[in-house]
């Protein structure tokens, strides 16, 4: 029996929605096990990790706001989680470990005022696409600067690379939501481009073994 185009659409877009949330269950789980393994956060960015983090729960909450299908974000809260214990083991061993309240202080209420008026939100989610791309921007200036990727997860990035394509492909056949499709879009470039400088600076080091 014949599928019909719609239904063949369909199921793409039940696959996409559950590989991307599969996936992200365990994006961050190579980076934490890397930075609590090495107890050292070299070839990580503080600020990058802060900056997605923002960029995590402004997405989010535009998207509650504006009464999104679930589906297309339900794997953000768990991103947000996994960002916190990544940003706890860097500046534990940064040793700025006192540091932690006031970062979690400053999310809270940035959470709490970005929900007061709808054009606050809105405001936020135009200015989420550039947060979350110097967030990128901050990895690969952190990753020139030490020419060394061995405490980057070359997985990690790559995750978020597919996770980025594939959230492109759903928003296009559900909500069509511009400003969500250019995020989508300026990450999955920003994802590949750090990505293949992983791969340069390990193959730089293995050059000089």
């Amino acid at each position: 029996m014949l599928t019909s185009p719609v239904d063949d659409l369909d199921i793409l877009l039940h696959l996409l929605n559950y590989s991307t949330f599969c996936l992200c269950l365990v994006s961050k789980i190579p980076s934490i096990v890397l930075v609590a393994r090495a107890k050292s956060s070299k070839g990580f960015s503080l600020k990058g990790l802060l900056l997605e983090l923002t960029g995590y729960v402004v997405f989010v909450t535009y998207q509650i706001h504006h009464a999104a299908p679930s589906s297309t974000f339900l794997e953000y809260p768990i991103l947000i989680a996994q960002d916190t214990v990544l940003l706890l083991l860097i500046l534990y061993y940064n040793g700025e470990a006192k540091h932690s309240l006031i970062y979690i202080a400053l999310f809270v209420g940035g959470w709490k005022l970005v929900t007061l008026q709808d054009w606050i939100i809105d405001l936020a989610m135009s200015l989420c696409t550039l947060i979350s791309a110097s967030s990128k921007f901050a990895s690969a200036q952190c990753l020139y600067q030490s020419k060394d990727s061995s405490g980057v997860s070359a997985l990690a990035w790559s995750i978020s690379c597919y996770t980025c394509l594939a959230r492109m492909f759903t928003t296009i056949m559900t909500t069509a939501d511009i400003q969500v499709l250019t995020r989508f879009t300026v990450l999955s470039s920003l994802n590949g481009f750090v990505l293949a400088m992983i791969f340069h600076y390990r193959r730089d080091v293995k050059k000089v073994e």
